[in-house]
């Protein structure tokens, strides 16, 4: 009998610098995919076995993750299979409190544990837990004003770190950092604020220029001048093209010597890909940028993987193109519609960005719905796309290993 696959879902978590620090997992059973309120109340061994499958330092890289725990989970002995150093155990706001359960976290906190709660009861029962958390999560849709401020004043006191979650507008950002949250969570950062054109720097119109000529399929020596005219931009293309490997032990030196190894098809790729590290705050750590990046990749390996349900030369290239400039809307402060109409983009490329789409559509539909963690427009869309959890799930942990190698050259 086939062994049940585990839905692995990942949601970011940002500092006050809007950098990822952290990530809360959800896991979520095969068979019940589609019942979005059935979550996976897991046993620690399925957890430390999923995170021994995608590999812990690949999963998180250098950041924590936060897997929600019941009293069950806490009381088990399995519970100390998961690695200490990465996790923060964040207990759910519907656990039993009982005294058995407060010695116990307190025991796992003396080995070196770290605990979260996910939402604090204001009828006395979570007091006992004052003492063993570290952080509390509280979720800014349900308090606002002087509530929230209220609300989060004995954590203050008691020096626990404060989460906002539900943070889904840069609004929400800018009000809750000055109260003191340190953590944010939500897609905030993929949101358009107001689309107003932003003031573009010179190495941005640079780049702009670059990514039209290429998108063309402009000569050589047209592509070369515009690279000459912005050393910070060569040089950062060079540093990001030997950053992952290629083909090849030679490195790359010379941006003539770049266009001609990697060919026009992989060149746009980086084009586009720094078109996010120069304008994003925090280049390649920039949440927006992983997050675009991470879409190309799986929609790439997903049709790399699949060649019975995608057929025709460059596939691949389109899907990863189109994951890739998903956001540059919210990068640029631009409607899609006008930054679609700059760029030379084929029909099915500008179907999915513009309308979700054609199966380009369907595929960067399904990394969206993948990485917020929805589970029932997961399993619609794998239905609808003729893709298997098994497919989407190897491609998200081959898109994950491939975005830290990347990251590590910065």
């Amino acid at each position: 009998m086939r062994e049940e696959e585990i839905f692995l879902g990942r949601n970011p978590i940002l500092n006050k610098d809007e950098e990822i620090v952290a990530y809360e997992l959800l896991f979520h059973s095969e068979s019940h995919l589609s019942q979005a309120d059935n979550v996976l109340q897991t046993s620690a061994s399925v957890i430390a076995g999923a995170l021994t499958q995608f590999g812990t330092e690949t999963l998180l890289g250098g950041g924590k993750g936060f897997v929600g725990v019941n009293e069950e989970i806490l009381l088990s002995d399995a519970i100390e299979l998961l690695p200490k150093e990465k996790m923060v155990l964040e207990v759910f706001g519907t656990a039993k409190i009982e005294p058995r359960v407060v010695q116990r976290m307190q025991a796992l906190k003396k080995k070196g544990f770290s605990f979260a709660l996910q939402h604090f009861r204001d009828d006395g029962s979570h007091l006992p837990l004052l003492e063993v958390i570290d952080v509390v999560k509280i979720n800014i849709a349900e308090m606002t004003g002087e509530k929230l401020w209220a609300g989060i004043q004995p954590f203050k006191k008691r020096s626990i770190r404060l989460l906002a979650e539900k943070v889904e507008r840069q609004e929400d950002f800018q009000r809750c950092r000055p109260m003191g949250f340190e953590l944010f969570q939500g897609y905030y950062f993929a949101r358009p604020s107001i689309l107003s054109q932003k003031r573009a720097d010179p190495a941005m119109v640079s780049l702009m220029k670059l990514n039209e000529k290429v998108m063309k399929d402009a000569d050589t020596n047209e592509i070369e001048q515009i690279f000459k005219g912005n050393p910070a931009l060569s040089y950062n293309l060079l540093r990001l093209v030997n950053s992952v490997a290629i083909g090849t032990r030679q490195k790359i030196t010379a941006i003539s010597h770049a266009i001609i190894m990697l060919g026009r098809q992989q060149l746009k790729r980086w084009v586009q890909l720094l078109l996010f590290t120069q304008g994003g705050k925090g280049g390649i750590h920039n949440p927006l940028m992983q997050t675009a990046t991470l879409r190309g990749r799986i929609m790439e390996l997903l049709v790399q993987s699949r060649p019975d349900l995608y057929r025709g030369i460059g596939y691949s290239d389109l899907a990863f193109m189109t994951g890739l400039l998903s956001l540059i809307d919210v990068l640029l402060g631009t409607p899609m519609k006008e930054v679609v109409e700059q760029l030379n983009l084929t029909d099915d490329v500008r179907q999915a960005l513009l309308a979700h789409e054609g199966s380009l559509g369907l595929l960067l539909s399904l990394s969206e719905r993948q990485e917020e963690a929805d589970f029932k427009g997961v399993d619609r869309l794998l239905k609808q796309s003729g893709l298997r959890l098994s497919d989407l799930m190897s491609a998200q942990r081959g898109a994950i290993s491939w975005m830290n190698q990347l990251s590590a050259g910065f």
